[in-house]
């Protein structure tokens, strides 16, 4: 019986020791994963902080050697410098002023405009001021449409029509553009179905998109629900904003 005792310990102590090197081995993996993500972790935020600084810096280089060589060159990079500039931090916001997406607007199609050489019909009205705020990059890709599936196609006469106005709290835009007369087979981009999500997320109950496609052109037409926000949230939604570099 004492043999067979002695034989129960010494069994029951195997295991317990296996099963304790089970978990130390577990709990060494576990935290050499941990440390694995942290410095993964550490170098996404490290590469972050570096390329936005790469990239202005060689951006404001080549603006120092177009501005000798072709003013209209040097405008462009100007302006993708600040739409770059918008899109990297001011658009890491919640919401933002609905003038500076205006204004990112705006740039965006001065860019795209100098590709056609005053080859292309654009009308664009815009409010000038507004204290109202506006998920960020919300009106984009439809412009973007406008030229991708629109001018960008159209041989002879591409135009292209905007209008946003705000009026009791609430933004409407209307886009029209014109199309190629035999549309070519697109595969659908992933920009406006995603826009439709955000909407619903962002804007539940508050808006109202629609879209035709006509047989000359598309139009677009989308109002959403906007709100003016205090002196005290824009300084939270701000606090910390980036310096210039």
């Amino acid at each position: 019986m004492l043999a067979g005792l002695r034989g129960s310990i010494t069994v029951g102590g195997v295991a317990a020791a296996i099963k304790l090197m089970k978990c130390f081995y577990e709990r060494q993996q576990t935290a050499l994963m941990l440390e694995k993500e942290k410095a993964n972790a550490e170098l996404q935020m490290l590469k972050a902080q570096l390329h936005p600084h790469f990239l202005f810096n060689t951006l404001n280089n080549i603006y120092s050697f177009t501005q000798e060589v072709s003013e209209k060159a040097s405008g462009m990079i100007m302006g993708l410098s600040h739409l770059l500039r918008y899109i990297l931090y001011d658009c890491s916001k919640p919401f933002v002023p609905l003038d500076k997406e205006l204004k990112m607007i705006r740039d965006y199609f001065a860019l795209e405009s100098a590709r056609y050489d005053h080859g292309l019909d654009l009308s664009v009205q815009m409010p000038k001021a507004t204290d109202h705020f506006i998920a960020p990059l919300m009106l984009l890709p439809f412009i973007e449409n406008a030229f991708k599936h629109g001018a960008s196609q159209v041989t002879e006469h591409p135009w292209i029509s905007l209008t946003i106005l705000v009026n009791n709290d609430e933004l409407s835009m209307k886009l029209i553009n014109g199309k190629p007369i035999i549309s070519k087979n697109t595969i659908p981009g992933i920009g406006i179905a995603n826009v439709r999500k955000r909407l619903a997320l962002l804007y539940p109950g508050q808006h109202e998109l629609v879209i035709n496609d006509e047989e000359e052109m598309y139009i677009v037409n989308l109002r959403i629900a906007l709100a003016t926000v205090s002196a005290d949230v824009v300084k939270t939604i701000y606090h910390g904003t980036h310096q210039e570099i």
